[in-house]
């Protein structure tokens, strides 16, 4: 691999969020963005490779396509495997573990053609295998052509390295950075969660606000490649945070036990200045000031958490609320169950792609401003 030439980084989504992400990436300034199956490509060097793990929000892992050859046959994908030049990427003391998908393809054997590759790295490159590795290659042998990847991130980007309590169905971190990012939120207006639970997307909506990286109080896998430079990658890192108007980051949730996890989460986080939790239902909320802003909410469904039917009760009161109490606000609000969100009553617009969720698919379901 010649690292003093851009080359392919795969930014991995949530299918149905490809249209986010791009616009994210473009946002943040990195070239040629092209949105495909499944995430975004972009092309760089290793300082675009850790300045998307530490800045994108949306993504769930970077993957760096470090080069490839043609193999018709196992012995040849074992010999090409030794010639290729592991060493400009791996560390001979750091382990790492082998995936291998195989389609279309004269090699159709995925467990063959991963040992094949496990024995060359071993024996051509003294790379120790280990099947707990953060450092993960990819390999997908596709139409004969074998296209090596890494796995730059190590634990999926969700993992802000901050958020420690969380209840049930938590939502993760980058799909709530792109559902507020599909509503329209760019860090300067209010933001409501009534039905918090660990505050996720209450914090994701300050540290926008406060223009805070996604990755700043975590590791990545990067950091034990044989590319990696400390100094440069430290000269990256942001922690201080923007300005931010007071108050303007709120969230509640009528379990007493989920309001602890949120306030204690946002500490973590360093937000704990502009946002606030309290424990009430979500029929009790109101704006906190004349300001208008969005109300955003991941509430219970039937796939997700308890009875279907009896939710709409909950669904009913809380759209109740919006109409009467909510004039001038948006509502953003995800399920994987349309008659629950019709129960609200809200106007909502014409639904987007169906995104992937926890086994599932649900919408982000939004209003325009009520009147």
């Amino acid at each position: 691999m010649d690292s003093s030439r851009p080359f392919e980084i795969f930014l991995v989504c949530a299918p149905g969020l490809e249209p986010v992400l791009l616009e994210e990436v473009r946002e943040k300034g990195f070239d040629k963005a092209e949105a495909g199956p499944g995430g975004v490509t972009i092309m760089g060097g290793w300082p675009e490779v850790w300045r998307a793990n530490l800045d994108l929000r949306g993504a769930v892992r970077v993957l760096v396509r470090i080069g490839g050859f043609m193999a018709f046959h196992l012995a040849q994908l074992d010999k090409r495997s030794r010639k290729f030049d592991w060493g400009a990427v791996l560390r001979p003391e750091v382990p790492v573990r082998v995936q291998v998908t195989c389609k279309a393809s004269k090699i159709y054997h995925a467990k063959a053609a991963c040992e094949r590759i496990e024995r060359a790295l071993v024996e051509s490159h003294a790379i120790p295998l280990s099947p707990e590795a953060e450092i993960v290659v990819k390999v997908r042998i596709h139409d004969n052509n074998v296209a090596i990847s890494i796995d730059s991130t190590g634990e999926a980007l969700h993992i802000r390295g901050h958020k420690e309590a969380v209840g049930k169905a938590p939502m993760r971190e980058n799909l709530a950075a792109m559902l507020l990012r599909q509503c329209g939120y760019d860090g300067r207006e209010p933001v409501i969660d009534p039905m918090c639970g660990s505050g996720t997307f209450v914090i994701e909506a300050a540290e926008i606000a406060a223009g805070l990286q996604p990755g700043r109080s975590r590791g990545f896998a990067f950091q034990n490649l044989a590319s990696f430079d400390a100094e440069a990658f430290a000269a990256l890192r942001r922690t201080a945070p923007k300005p931010v108007p007071a108050s303007g980051y709120y969230g509640s949730d009528r379990d007493a036990g989920a309001v602890r996890n949120a306030t204690a989460n946002a500490d973590r986080a360093g937000v704990s200045e502009f946002t606030h939790f309290s424990c009430h239902g979500a029929a009790e909320i109101r704006p906190p000031d004349d300001r208008k802003g969005l109300v955003m909410v991941n509430p219970p469904y039937g796939g997700r958490i308890g009875n279907k039917k009896l939710l709409y009760a909950l669904y009913g009161s809380f759209g109740q609320t919006m109409l009467t109490h909510f004039k001038g606000w948006r509502v953003g609000l995800v399920t994987s169950e349309p008659s629950l969100a019709k129960a609200t009553g809200l106007p909502w617009k014409p639904l987007g792609l169906p995104i992937a969720h926890g086994g599932m698919k649900v919408w982000l379901w939004q209003t325009p401003p009520l009147r």
